[in-house]
C-alpha cells in the first residue's frame, strides 16, 4: 500500500458549519462528517437508524439543522430568528410604554 495516495481524514480544527456542497436536504450529515473526519455515508445511517430506533432522528436532525450555521454565515436559523423576535419587540416595547 502506498501511503502517499491514502488520504487520512483529519478532524476539522474550525468551527462545526453546514456545508453548502454535498448536501442532500439541509448539509447536516455532510458538516457532521467533515467535521469529525469521517465518511458522510455513516452519518447518514446513523440518523436512518435513530428514526427507524425510536423516532429519535428526525427531531435531532432538525436541532442541528437549526443550531448548526451554514458555512459562509456567521449565525444559525436559531440566531437569526432570536435577533429578528428582539428587533421586533424592541419596537414595540415603546409604543407599550405610552
Amino acid at each position: 500500500m502506498n501511503p502517499t495516495s491514502t488520504q487520512q481524514r483529519q478532524p476539522s480544527t474550525g468551527p462545526l458549519r453546514r456545508p453548502i456542497d454535498g448536501r442532500i436536504l439541509g448539509g447536516v450529515a455532510s458538516g457532521l462528517a467533515r467535521h469529525f473526519a469521517l465518511d458522510v455515508a455513516y452519518i447518514r445511517i446513523a440518523f436512518v437508524a435513530l428514526c427507524l430506533l425510536g423516532g429519535a432522528g428526525v427531531p435531532l436532525y432538525l436541532a442541528a439543522w437549526i443550531f448548526i450555521p451554514a458555512q459562509g454565515s456567521g449565525i444559525s436559523l436559531a440566531d437569526d430568528a432570536a435577533s429578528h423576535v428582539g428587533r421586533r419587540l424592541s419596537r414595540l416595547a415603546p409604543a407599550a410604554a405610552a
